[in-house]
C-alpha cells in the first residue's frame, strides 16, 4: 500500500484473477472508488499497476490544485484592481448641512 492519506489502492482476488481499486478518502467514514481495473493474472501485476496509478492520480491532482490556486490569485487581483478603480463614496450625515 502507498503512504498517501487521501488516495490509496486495494487489491481484491476473485477466483484466480485480481482486481485493483484506486480509492479516495471522502471523509473519515466514507471511501470512494475512483478507478477500477480488473483481470490481472498475478498479485504482483495488480500491485504494480495500483502503485503506478496512485502516483499518476497524485501528480494530476497536484497540477489541478496549482492551476486552481493560480486562478484564485488572478481573480483576487482582478477584484482588488476593480475595487481601487471605483470611486469611494462618503456617506453624508443629516447633520452635515447645518
Amino acid at each position: 500500500m502507498t503512504n498517501a492519506k487521501k488516495y490509496d489502492f486495494r487489491l481484491i482476488q476473485v477466483n484466480d484473477l485480481w482486481t485493483v481499486e484506486i480509492t479516495r478518502r471522502a471523509s473519515a467514514e466514507n471511501t470512494v472508488v475512483s478507478k477500477r481495473q480488473e483481470g490481472f493474472a498475478t498479485e504482483a501485476e495488480a500491485q504494480a499497476w495500483g502503485k503506478k496509478e496512485v502516483d499518476a492520480f497524485l501528480v494530476k491532482h497536484k497540477e489541478k490544485d496549482q492551476q486552481r490556486s493560480k486562478e484564485r490569485a488572478e481573480a483576487k487581483n482582478d477584484r482588488e484592481r476593480v475595487a481601487k478603480q471605483r470611486p469611494t463614496r462618503v456617506a453624508k450625515s443629516p447633520w452635515d448641512n447645518k
